[in-house]
């Protein structure tokens, strides 16, 4: 039995029915040719015959005097996480996305391992889905991305088991051998670590208690955000909308503008928001906050959670695009730069500490009209080779993510080949007409390339700061 970090565990803390807290991909295949009707069905069978999960897919959450750990499930029933569903006609992208939809919106047992795959059949031209969802105390968006890929192959004759029938680098398999820490050793842990955690939890309160006037222009800090139909309380129903675009496009946008691809993207997502927010004449005069999380798993080769956040001024106020690329590429820098001199712990408490009022903001509905940030986007990066399940061709990637109470909309990115799909999540009844996302998100794309077009010196610069007298702790 191993005990659940603190971060691992809010996610479980954090639940209720109305706030499922699993992410899922959603991928798209084609089979391959001359592959008859019965493709799937024969893929099922084949699958059907592991009836046992390798850790950590035979591991459910168990509560122990007050501490969340993993335990094996001896009674495992592969019946109940594996599932063949089907399309109605006419089998339209339109049709996945209302299933799945309806299927992220659904809690799993604790009883059992926090894991579903769904495999989904009647898209047009043989092609089929699977919908595969895990629990956020289990893996984090880049380390689910890593074992999505991992769990394929690389080359169409290759076959592999199964996701829960193989032992994957990109999740801790061995955390369930893993006997306990005593309390002893946490709080010994806890104070070796105290050294880096302390000035985390000091740079972050910081951010909240300084003034207009401290501020420079490009930072973002917590309660900055203006109140915005996403920052409500939600219902457990769920709305999913996707597409992908071409990653030399978004590029050619960077490379003439001086942006990265991380800050494009936020820029696309920057312009889809105002339009839809103008749509609905809810457009605030300040401009939105996002919510960026940061992958640390490249400082550590730990398990579970390893992620800090960034705040990011979407400049939502700003009409014209390059001048809202501008100021986004301002605020990130200045965000990043920051982050580049703390260690890795810091980084953690700092982000942990950034997102902690949510809770009391929550439980108050304060968060309604001061919101902390208003929505959180997310950049995952994915697979550049073509991958394969069994002799069929993976063709697109799609992020599901989590909205939560107050943060009634999540935006995902995640990468596959030579393209970035997008992937919004949100509360169905707080985000009406989510698919027009979709519409705002192209022409924010062409609004950006046409600014190009008649500005073609259009590199971006972030700010020189000077120095300060008095250090920021």
């Amino acid at each position: 039995m191993a005990t659940l970090s603190p971060t691992d565990s809010a996610f479980l803390w954090l639940e209720t029915r109305n706030q499922p807290m699993h992410v899922a991909g959603l991928n798209i295949y084609s089979a391959p040719e001359g592959a008859g009707p019965e493709f799937v069905a024969q893929l099922l069978a084949r699958w059907g015959k592991y009836l046992k999960a390798v850790p950590p897919f035979n591991q459910r959450p168990a509560l122990r005097m007050g501490f969340w750990h993993w335990e094996e499930d001896k009674e495992f029933e592969l019946d109940y996480h594996l599932r063949h569903l089907a399309l109605p006609h006419p089998g339209r992208i339109r049709e996945l996305l209302a299933m799945v939809s309806r299927l992220h919106g659904n809690l799993m047992d604790r009883n059992r391992p926090l894991w579903e795959v769904h495999i989904i059949e009647g898209l047009p031209g043989g092609r089929f889905a699977t919908y595969i969802k895990i629990h956020h105390a289990l893996v984090d968006g880049v380390t689910g991305a890593k074992m999505m890929a991992d769990g394929l192959a690389a080359t169409a004759k290759a076959q592999k088991p199964p996701l829960w029938a193989q032992s994957l680098a990109a999740l801790p398999a061995s955390r369930g051998k893993k006997a306990a820490p005593s309390l002893l050793a946490q709080l010994g842990e806890a104070a070796r670590a105290g050294r880096e955690i302390l000035p985390g939890i000091g740079s972050a309160l910081w951010d909240m208690l300084r003034t207009n006037s401290d501020n420079s222009a490009g930072a973002a800090r917590p309660f900055q955000a203006p109140p915005t139909p996403f920052n409500v309380e939600i219902s457990g129903s769920r709305r999913f909308a996707a597409q992908s675009y071409s990653l030399a496009r978004l590029k050619r946008i960077g490379v003439a503008t001086g942006a990265t691809v991380n800050d494009v993207t936020l820029a696309i997502c920057s312009g889809a928001l105002r339009k839809y927010l103008e749509a609905q004449k809810k457009l605030p005069k300040k401009p939105l906050i996002a919510m960026v999380p940061v992958s640390l798993h490249g400082e550590t080769d730990a398990g579970g959670n390893q992620v800090t956040l960034l705040l990011a001024n979407l400049a939502t106020h700003v009409g014209e695009p390059l001048a809202r690329l501008q100021a986004i590429v301002q605020s990130t820098t200045e965000a990043k730069a920051r982050l580049s001199k703390m260690p890795r712990l810091q980084k953690m408490a700092h982000g942990m500490t950034t997102a902690a009022p949510l809770g009391p903001a929550m439980v108050t509905g304060s968060a309604r009209k001061h919101p902390v940030f208003n929505l959180v986007i997310s950049n995952v990066p994915g697979p550049r080779q073509t991958l394969y399940l069994n002799t069929a061709r993976l063709e697109e990637v799609y992020p599901v993510s989590i909205p939560t109470h107050y943060l009634a909309l999540n935006i995902t990115i995640s990468g596959y080949g030579d393209r970035l799909g997008f992937g919004y999540t949100a509360c169905r009844r707080s985000v009406p007409s989510l698919q027009r996302m979709l519409d705002h998100t192209d022409e924010s794309i062409l609004e950006l390339e046409r600014a190009l077009a008649a500005t073609p010196d259009a590199k971006v610069t972030t700010p020189v700061r000077s120095p300060r007298r008095k250090a920021a702790p």
